[in-house]
């Protein structure tokens, strides 16, 4: 079969079989291959250097040897019991020392379900049923996280705008939206509501847009206030920020917190930390059956899961392996200012060196619908240009790995300086 051919006819399968010809995630169009430290290539043959990194858990790379090995030797062990395991177990103790709200600590599969948990936990502990969340943060697939995550209509906060079919209605009347950045709003919204208010789960960093001087100090001084459980959704930046996950970079700790991407190495793994009063509600003998939140999962905890996390943090906490991760996402950075300055085309770079992206955009975007201002036209030149140069990446972030290479950044210069020019000839109306 020639290689031309390889690729769409993989498509032409998966449209018989899989509805939209894909799994709903990322562009349908891609069928890859295979993955190998930095590099990922398709179904025909075309090679790139990977900054979507699996949408975030391989922050290793791609096959990295010491965590294969440890994965290596557990496969003739047993691939999972639907019981406790020691990996399983340990792997939960270096995650509790890690992360500073971490007492103890409850697996699932995936991020979603761990927000999905989390957000019940914090009714099972409150007795409250209002949850607070923020314009455009991601927190999964559940019905609440579903409310307002990428509304396409713009209405009063803190109305709940459902972003997908098959959502009861009467879940939006316990869904309250603010807008990230926004103090004041928040304020006035829980001098209205904060008594009812369960939870506030907020992404500290949400999605690629820091928050705001102050911003998340606030949110915890007003949960203290009125009794609210503050959750900091860190299945993205858990481990990814600092060993102890954006809470110990910016120096403020929830209540509970969700983890997934870093922790499975790969693997699906995903948890819900938080203090012990709280995650009391998963042990009925402590609790009683009124207050107990039932919580199982057949593959929660997974020993080939555990060792692939436990190897990947290890490596994480050795010396100098944050420095190195901060100086590579610094240095692409870097190369965006360089080309993009050099086109007078307005843009910000927002985010984190080891998680952020290029918005078009005049103004520094604090929020979700500042980022959604931003010039579409030239956020689709910049990253088709980047793809058709061998840079593998969502249009949406850009994830360094500690992988990369100083041929893969060679790539990447030369892919950011096509995708500048690209602008500046769409800005310029030369395309």
């Amino acid at each position: 079969m020639d290689r031309i051919s390889t690729q769409s006819e993989w498509q032409q399968r998966a449209r018989a079989v899989l509805p939209a010809g894909g799994f709903g995630n990322f562009d349908a169009g891609m069928i890859m291959d295979r993955g190998i430290g930095s590099r990922i290539w398709d179904m025909d043959g075309n090679e790139y250097v990977d900054y979507l990194i699996g949408s975030g858990p391989m922050l290793l790379g791609h096959g990295h040897p010491e965590v294969m090995e440890a994965v290596l030797e557990q496969l003739p062990k047993g691939q999972t019991f639907f019981a406790n395991n020691t990996l399983g177990i340990e792997l939960a103790e270096v995650i509790c020392d890690a992360v500073p709200c971490a007492e103890q600590l409850r697996y699932v599969s995936t991020g979603g379900e761990a927000d999905m948990y989390a957000i019940r936990l914090a009714r099972a502990y409150t007795g409250r049923e209002k949850i607070v969340k923020f314009e455009g943060g991601y927190h999964g697939m559940s019905a609440e996280a579903q409310m307002s995550l990428a509304p396409s209509k713009r209405v009063n906060f803190p109305q709940a705008v459902p972003d997908s079919a098959g959502i009861p209605a009467d879940v939006g009347e316990n869904v309250l939206v603010a807008p990230f950045n926004d103090p004041v709003y928040i304020q006035s919204l829980l001098s209205e509501f904060g008594n009812d208010v369960a939870a506030i789960i907020v992404e500290p960093l949400q999605r690629i847009i820091p928050p705001a001087p102050g911003f998340l100090e606030l949110l915890r001084q007003e949960c203290d206030r009125y009794g609210i459980v503050l959750i900091f959704d860190e299945v993205v930046t858990g481990f990814r920020f600092a060993y102890g996950g954006a809470q110990e970079y910016y120096g403020v700790t929830p209540d509970v917190t969700t983890l997934g991407k870093v922790i499975g190495g790969g693997f699906p793994l995903a948890a819900i930390v938080g203090r012990r009063d709280i995650m009391a509600h998963f042990d009925k003998s402590d609790v009683g059956a009124d207050k107990w939140l039932m919580q199982l999962g057949t593959l929660s905890g997974n020993p080939i899961a555990a060792a692939a996390g436990l190897k990947s943090l290890e490596i994480l906490n050795r010396e100098g392996a944050y420095d190195h991760l901060l100086g590579l996402g610094n240095r692409v950075s870097q190369m965006i200012r360089d080309a993009l300055g050099k086109t007078g085309v307005p843009f910000h770079i927002v985010g984190h060196p080891t998680l952020f992206e290029v918005v078009f955009h005049e103004i520094q975007p604090l929020d979700y619908r500042m980022v959604q201002n931003g010039d579409e036209q030239a956020g689709k030149a910049w990253n088709d240009t980047l793809r058709a140069n061998g840079i593998f990446k969502s249009p949406g972030k850009t994830y360094p790995s500690l992988i990369l290479s100083e041929e893969d950044l060679a790539i990447t210069q030369a892919a950011i300086d096509k995708a500048a020019q690209a602008v500046a000839y769409l800005e310029a109306g030369q395309i």
